[in-house]
């Protein structure tokens, strides 16, 4: 089992929760967070003064799924996520060691 973490940029959650759901992801943990890159943020006019924005939002996908189905996820984020511009973000995949679910005490494959 996989975790795979994609930083996007906010505007294309609903595309990428839709490709996900096409190839069979169904369960993730959404964040809104900020951040920068390559991007270094910008500067923005607000009631006549200038100020640096360094922080750009961002938002967080995470998900746990099966080995097999790591490259369709990839896949799907990467097509669903891609404007072809800087900041577009970028995607994380780390081993996962175990799984619980809570409620049920289930393991690993079957807490999934």
């Amino acid at each position: 089992m996989k975790k795979v973490e994609a930083i996007i940029k906010p505007f294309k959650l609903d595309e990428v929760r839709e490709a996900l759901s096409n190839v069979g992801i169904t369960g993730m943990t959404v964040t809104e967070v900020k951040g920068f890159g390559r991007q270094k943020g910008h500067t923005e006019l607000y009631r006549g003064a200038e100020y640096v924005v360094d922080f750009l939002p961002k938002v967080k996908l995470e998900m746990v799924i099966a080995d097999d189905m790591v490259d369709a996820a990839l896949d799907a984020i990467t097509q669903a996520a891609r404007t072809g511009k800087i900041g577009d973000g970028k995607i994380f995949v780390m081993p996962v060691e175990q799984i619980i679910r809570i409620r049920t005490g289930e393991q690993n494959e079957e807490a999934v």
